[in-house]
């Protein structure tokens, strides 16, 4: 049966009850994420046998249906159309929620998903540049060089821009605020970051009460950008409470913008720049741990976070690493935790003696070949948790092999095999060694633990 993404609007929307118990209604790579007024409208059972949803389950107050890549935007679209929930009202009803741990989370997961596909496509970009550099030995022309630097450096220069738009819209602001905020961070009036550290400029001085403070721009910066985001959205709502309608469109921009970006250059951005600096030196430190500790400890450990939902509060550490360094320690490890997904969802298909069933369930598998671990983690995994945790175990494995020899990717973004482009060197095969030693470690331990389960066959996706 052809996929039809309003039909399938128009169920969930019944069996999550009706339009009138929709609070909010948004997505990510694979899940439709629903927030409602009344659990108990909600039909679960119906949900998960209903046609091309791979999985569904009940997180952060979110019942959260996997639809699968692409798929997800289509049926979100339908959805907010048929319940009326555009994406200005979910962050407005969002930002009267009590602050939490989980609703912190939260939070940095939907600033950092919409930018998620312009990094995977930069990391693709840098991929395709070492292929034609190291794969086919080509020498490019000096404009064709530039050409892909523009297409790989800058959305990783310009990254504030892209968080502070996206801090600022989640937060109930002008979305235009945010762009123009982010790029005052990185003005190039100002003194490029990366040149002042190197010695090819100085910042800009000011004496302020007997201190000199050093200003530069924020080129590669994300903790400045996501918290000028939520404080220009937050002010500019109160400045639209309290100054009257015939200056509003004055005095609001010109507000917002005069006191956020004084506060990002001379307190914040100097502030959350040196904990920016501080969070990636300790993360190098742990994964420079002895016997591959810090790759055990990401690699098993990182889809137990993507389990609850807090996986992308990992996001904004990888672009701070990368963007400092410029190399990528974390993608190894992170692709070795797919990897190890990817294993023992290939251990349950194989253990499966229903024909029908097992050829339901292949098409989970394959999101993950391409980096995409949820399909197949929520849909084949997760329900018996025993290959769930196989699958931790091997992606432990292939980690504690890429940290014991210290493998990192020329770029980032990209994982499983469109991630291979960012180790076509002399690190191709250790890469291919962290894949194969995660999904075996995976399958082997899920086919032992799991053959003699009786109930093997109750596992099958719709």
């Amino acid at each position: 049966m052809g996929k039809d993404p309003k039909k399938t609007a128009l169920q969930l929307l019944k069996l999550l009850g009706g339009e009138e118990n929709i609070l909010s209604a948004t997505h990510c790579a694979t899940r439709l994420r629903v927030e409602v007024k009344d659990d108990s409208l909600v039909d679960k059972d119906a949900i998960i046998n209903l046609d091309h949803v791979a999985g569904y389950f009940l997180k952060n107050k979110q019942h959260q249906i996997i639809l699968g890549t692409g798929y997800v935007n289509k049926v979100c679209a339908e959805f907010q159309t048929l319940c009326g929930k555009n994406e200005s009202s979910n962050s407005n009803a969002e930002a009267t929620e009590k602050f939490s741990f989980q609703n912190l989370t939260k939070m940095i997961s939907d600033i950092f998903i919409p930018i998620i596909p312009v990094l995977l496509a930069t990391g693709i970009l840098m991929g395709l540049r070492g292929l034609l550099i190291n794969g086919f030995n080509v020498e490019l022309a000096t404009n064709i060089n530039t050409i892909f630097s523009v297409l790989t450096d800058t959305a990783y220069t310009f990254i504030p821009v892209l968080v502070c738009w996206s801090a600022v819209k989640k937060f109930g602001g002008s979305p235009i605020l945010g762009i123009i905020l982010g790029l005052m961070l990185v003005s190039p009036m100002l003194p490029n970051k990366w040149e002042v550290v190197n010695g090819l400029t100085d910042p800009l001085q000011f004496d302020l009460f007997g201190f000199t403070l050093n200003v530069t721009g924020y080129q590669s910066s994300v903790l400045p950008a996501l918290f000028l985001g939520f404080f220009a959205a937050t002010l500019e709502k109160k400045l639209h409470q309290i100054i009257p309608d015939i200056v509003d469109m004055l005095l609001v921009p010109f507000l917002s913008l005069l006191t956020s970006l004084v506060l990002g250059l001379f307190v914040v951005g100097p502030v959350l720049a040196l904990v920016e600096i501080g969070l990636t030196d300790l993360v190098l430190r742990a994964l420079d741990l002895p016997f591959g500790i810090g790759g055990i400890v990401y690699g098993g450990g990182i889809q137990l976070l993507c389990a609850v939902g807090m996986h992308h509060t990992i996001t904004p550490i990888i672009v701070s690493l990368y963007t400092q360094t410029g190399v990528d320690f974390i993608n190894p490890l992170g692709t070795a935790a797919i990897a190890g997904q990817l294993g023992a969802g290939l251990a349950m298909v194989m253990l499966q003696k229903d024909s029908v069933k097992r050829a339901k369930l292949i098409p989970a598998l394959i999101p993950a070949l391409f980096g995409i671990s949820e399909p197949v983690m929520y849909g084949v995994n997760f329900p018996k948790l025993k290959p769930f945790f196989m699958g931790c175990v091997g992606g432990a494995a292939g980690g504690a092999f890429a940290g014991i020899i210290g493998l990192y990717a020329k770029g980032t973004g990209a994982s499983m095999l469109p991630g291979a482009l960012l180790y076509l060197d002399a690190s191709l095969l250790s890469y291919i060694f962290v894949l194969l030693i995660s999904i075996g470690v995976a399958y082997i331990l899920t086919y032992l633990i799991m053959k003699n389960d009786s109930d093997i066959s109750s596992v099958s996706i719709k």
